[in-house]
This record gives structure tokens, sequence and C-alpha cells, in this order.
């Protein structure tokens, strides 16, 4: 009698198991032979996997990825920028012959168990080779990136009516250097295709000019002021300057006005003086000075000037030195005691105007250029042994003396006039000066300062004359205003 089998089912799921496996490997076998004909797996070109495609499926998709926008972010701004428009092109079949010639050939059932265990995948990564023109990239971001988003600084602007400016507001710039590499960058890389542009922040530039011009003028009109008044500015650091005249009625008048010098005369005393003295000075001379500039005693500048330079002719060997320099609007006609003698009348430039006239005293005269260009001459012989001075008067003038007159007139602090509109501290070296007339009153008003500032150094003078009564309280806050102005101008 024949056994049957017991278990029938182990035996067909066996089969089964076996038809399936066999069904899997014919599967991978057929995988495996058609990625033997492409690239093999593990494969990369410029960072683009291209393992398991053919030639042409590998140069669509290093194509896609190459020529896909590049994105620059300029603050927020997205721009897309096609790479053939930079001149950027990929070199696919030189890089695809190079990936051919890198295959790994190997035995046929070797390479089957490899693949269809998953081991043994060589990673070849074939380097990027392209073509760019980097001066094409600089002149998109110049031309059309820098030109359209670029946003200048705006400059603090001039508060109508006061001293003062309003905030001015920084801008932004493509740094062109940087960002060229930036873009050169993310047109080399398969993933990273997003710039954020570098920027420079640009500083907030100063004041124009023409709104402190401006500025001054609204200051004299809302004064009230309503006689004549002139104002001299150098920047020490560079060629800016202001020389404007104004009346008070609205009226603006050429500069180089004459005005009576009074005190500021002493100015060029004082340069006189030191080209006639040699170290050691004379301790009497120096006290004198000091009284002339810081008191501006009449006295001790007749006493010096009759000491040092001559007994009857200082005044006209002051003005002689004035005229050697240029300052053709400059004179000292007579010393300061009373009844002193007219040594000589003096036609300048500047009074023999016809279209203005301030009435300027015989025996001193200057314009609030001509000082302003002396005291620029003391700070340059100062600062670096340089300018007019030292070339006028060689060997007589140095350094040393310049920085002594500007130290004897750091100490004329009287807090008025040009001193009152910097702020408490700021080192001002200045003369002053203003007289009662033969009717008893006051006529005109004159500083000349070398003020030194954080934001940069300058001279500044200024006159103010009115026919009938200069009087002392608006005078003083006008200059005091405009002095505010030209501070802020240079330290906003």
């Amino acid at each position: 009698m024949r056994q049957k089998h017991r278990f029938p089912l182990f035996r067909w799921t066996a089969i089964l198991i076996s038809f399936i496996t066999l069904i899997l490997a014919t599967l991978q076998l057929i995988e495996y032979s058609r990625l033997r004909n492409n690239f093999p797996l593990g494969m990369q070109v410029g960072g683009v996997p291209i393992g398991g495609l053919n030639y042409v499926q590998a140069a669509e998709r290093l194509y896609t990825v190459y020529r896909s926008p590049v994105e620059l972010v300029y603050a927020g701004n997205t721009i897309h920028i096609r790479p053939a428009v930079l001149g950027f092109e990929p070199a696919v079949e030189r890089m695809l012959a190079v990936a051919d010639n890198q295959r790994v050939t190997e035995p046929f059932w070797e390479g089957f168990w490899n693949f269809l265990w998953s081991r043994d995948i060589q990673s070849i990564n074939i380097p990027l080779t392209a073509s760019y023109d980097e001066s094409r990239i600089e002149d998109y971001l110049r031309t059309e990136i820098s030109a359209r988003y670029d946003s200048p600084a705006t400059p603090p602007k001039p508060v109508p009516g006061t001293s003062q400016f309003a905030e001015g507001i920084s801008g932004t710039s493509v740094d062109i250097d940087r960002a060229t590499l930036q873009v050169i960058d993310a047109l080399k890389s398969p993933t990273n295709r997003r710039v954020n542009l570098a920027l420079d922040q640009t500083s907030i530039p100063r004041p124009s000019l023409n709104d402190l011009e401006i500025m001054i003028r609204q200051i004299i009109e809302v004064s009230g002021f309503d006689g004549v008044v002139e104002v001299y500015m150098q920047d020490l650091g560079s060629t800016r300057n202001i020389s404007l005249a104004h009346q008070g009625n609205g009226q603006e008048l050429p500069p180089n006005i004459a005005f009576s010098s009074w005190s500021l005369v002493k100015i060029p005393l004082m340069v006189t003086a030191f080209r006639y003295m040699e170290e050691p000075y004379p301790p009497e001379a120096l006290t004198l000075m000091e009284e002339m500039i810081q008191q501006s005693e009449n006295t001790s500048t007749d006493q010096l000037a009759m000491m040092v330079i001559d007994a009857n002719l200082s005044p006209l060997i002051v003005t002689d030195d004035m005229n050697r320099l240029g300052l053709e609007n400059t004179f000292w006609a007579g010393h300061f005691y009373v009844g002193a003698p007219l040594l000589q009348n003096f036609s300048t430039p500047a009074n023999q105007r016809t279209d203005i006239d301030t009435r300027p005293d015989r025996y001193n005269q200057t314009t609030a250029a001509d000082m302003g260009m002396l005291m620029e001459d003391i700070y340059l012989c100062a600062e670096n042994g340089g300018g007019s001075l030292i070339a006028a008067f060689p060997g007589e003038i140095t350094q040393e003396k310049c920085r002594l007159m500007i130290d004897i007139m750091e100490l004329n602090k009287i807090g008025v006039l040009i001193q009152a509109g910097v702020p408490s501290g700021t080192t001002v070296a200045h003369k002053h000066g203003w007289a009662i007339e033969t009717d008893g009153l006051v006529h005109t008003y004159g500083n000349a300062a070398l003020v030194y500032s954080p934001g940069g150094n300058y001279v500044l003078t200024i006159f103010a004359h009115h026919p009938v009564q200069a009087v002392f309280d608006p005078v003083n806050l006008l200059f005091a205003n405009i002095s505010s102005a030209i501070y802020n101008f240079f330290n906003n």
C-alpha cells in the first residue's frame, strides 16, 4: 500500500519561494545589465549625481541644474538671473567625456553580485568645468543691480530758522568685488544657487555747503537784525569755505566789506611782535600780549607795539606785514591812546566800495576774509610749519611761535559771540572786538576764531554792523546761533 505525503503545503511553498526568487533575480539581472551600459552608481559630475543614467539623460540633468536661474537677494528684493546672461556655460560634453573614461569595468557576474548586495559601489566625482566672464558679472552687478537698488545716504537737512540739522539717513551699496565672488560660487554650485549680496553701509555725509549757507541767511533773517552781517568760514581740512554778506532786509551783498577792526587788529600786531622777538621772549612782552588778547587792553597793546616793534611807526610796520601776506584790506594807522596821530590814510578795495558803507574807523580796518585768512595762516604754521607766514617771513616766524600765538588766543575765554555757540570744553582760539564810538554807541562787533572740533577744525570770522546802534544781546545771540550752525555742520 502506497503512503500519502502528509505535508504537501510545505512543498508548494518552497516551490513558490524558489519561483519568486528566480523572478526577482532575473529582474535584478535585467536592471544590472541596463545599468552596466550607463554611468556607474556613485558617479557625480560637478556635484550632480548621474549614476544609472545614459549619456543623454546625464547631459540633460547637468544642463537643467547649471542653467537654472540664480537668485540674487538685495535687502529683501529677489532678482532671478539666467546664468547665460552672466556668460556662464557648463562644459557638459567635456565633463561627460571625462566621466566616461572613469568607468570601472569588472567581470559581469562579480559586478552583478556586488550590485545585488549593494556593496563596493565606488564614489567618483568629476569636478565642474565651466566658462564664465567675471567682468560681465561685475558689469551686471554695477549697471543692473547697483544702479537700481542702491540707496544713497541722505545728508542732514537744515531745520528752518534754527541752527540744527535734521538727522540724515545712511545708505547701502553693493560691494561689487565681494558680490562678484558670491555670484561665481552660486553659478558653480548645483544646490546653493541663492546669493544674499554683500552690501556696504554708506555713511551719512555732511550737509552741503549750500545748505549751510541757506541756514546762515535764515538765522540772520529770523534774528531781526536789520544791519549788515558778513560771515567767513574756512574748513581747515579741505578747500571748502563760505564767504557771504547779508543785510537784514533780505538783501544779499557781495562779501569783502570794510569794517572797523577794533581789537581784532591785535591779531596782526601779535604776528608782527613775534616776528621781532626771539627766545627767550621777554616776560614783560608776553604779559602785555596776554593782556592785549584776553583783556583787550589798549594800553597794553600800545606798550607792546612800542617796546617790541617801534616806538612811533609800529602801526605802519604791522600794516606792511599784512600787505606782504596779501591782506590788502587790513591796516592799522595809529596807536590806541587818546590823541594818537593818524600816521597815514589808507585806501583799500574794500573801503572804496560805493554799494555799502559801514563807516569804518580811519585808524583800523579789515574784512571778514582777511581776518579769516590770517587765522588760517597761523593755524597752518602751527600745525605743520607751512603756509604764508613761513613763506613771507622765513626765519622770523616759526612753527613754535605760531603755536604760542594760538595758546595765547585760547586763553581768551569770554563765553560770548562765537564761543557761546559751541559746546562747553570746545577749544576756541579767538579775538573779539567792539568799541563805543563818538556818538556813545556801539555800531560794529567782530570775532575771529579757530575752532577745534571732533568733526573737523575750521576758521570762523563774523562781523555785524548797524548804522543806528548794535545792541549787544541780540548781536551776541546772532553770533552764537551762526557759530552753533557751523559747529553742527561739522559735527552732525
